[in-house]
């Protein structure tokens, strides 16, 4: 197993700066942001926000462009440079990179809705319950890398994905009742998503085999199989073939002792109609 602790995150004004940087190189090299996209294959919406520092410009990217834009070293020098508070992790980072390349993704979880599926104001709830809490600006800027992530789910070609979810997450009033209301409504329809799979763990199950914890598995494009845990202090990468495989089992367990995604709509609908 490859175990690695969470560095510190990015600064926020530095992060602007150097998506302010990129920008005025971009548009000196005559490139949009979506022709700078497919050139170094990355969304247009990834460049953008780059530029409007949303999101940290990681150092490989940051090389690439660098020899696009004939910057020389500028752009990766900025993004080594780069002074650190508690802002975007780089660990992190890496499996939002796998995230979004990801062919297949399975993810289970049993303390609050996975990140994929959370609306804005309910990613806002679970972020500010956060001890010791962020900033107002860090709190903001994670919400919307969050709600960003979400776009793999609107592709042309999302990836397969399915999810667990332990039921009594389902109850859990997170951001007061409008918003525990209108999540439950945005799971009913990503529920309906092409090539989603929605399933609750019963809340009466007398076991399973999740008690360790939520975790993810990835399906790179070129079959790689990876897991990603996280815990109270911090997080793991996941690529031995025999652990990933252990995770592969537990979670193929967890979906056969799940409801079926008929029947995990089905409780939505009842949820929902309640509200």
């Amino acid at each position: 197993m490859n175990s690695k602790k969470l560095p510190r995150k990015k600064n926020l004004s530095t992060m602007r700066m150097v998506g302010k940087q990129m920008q005025a190189a971009r548009k000196a090299a005559g490139f949009t942001q979506s022709s700078l996209g497919k050139a170094v294959l990355a969304d247009e919406e990834t460049i953008a926000s780059i530029e409007q520092g949303r999101r940290p410009l990681l150092l490989e990217l940051a090389q690439a462009l660098d020899e696009l834009l004939d910057t020389k070293g500028t752009l990766a020098a900025g993004v080594e440079n780069m002074p650190e508070i508690d802002q975007f992790p780089l660990f992190a980072e890496q499996y939002m990179v796998h995230e979004r390349e990801a062919i297949s993704l399975c993810w289970y979880d049993n303390a609050v809705l996975p990140g994929l599926l959370q609306t804005r104001d309910y990613a806002r709830a679970v972020l500010r319950e956060r001890v010791p809490p962020y900033d107002e600006d860090e709190l903001e800027a994670k919400t919307e890398g969050r709600i960003e992530r979400q776009e793999i789910l609107h592709r042309k070609c999302p990836p397969m994905m399915s999810f667990i979810v332990w039921e009594p997450v389902l109850y859990i009033e997170l951001g007061g009742p409008k918003v525990h209301r209108d999540q439950l409504r945005h799971l009913r329809e990503c529920a309906e998503l092409p090539g989603l799979a929605l399933q609750f763990l019963p809340m009466r199950t007398s076991a399973h085999a999740g008690l360790d914890g939520p975790f993810t598995l990835l399906e790179t494009p070129d079959h790689q199989h990876l897991a990603y845990t996280e815990s109270q202090r911090g997080s793991q990468w996941v690529s031995g073939p025999d652990e990933v495989s252990i995770l592969a089992r537990k979670y193929a367990m967890l979906r056969s002792q799940a409801m079926t995604p008929q029947e995990s709509k089905s409780l939505l609908d009842r949820l929902v109609g309640d509200k």
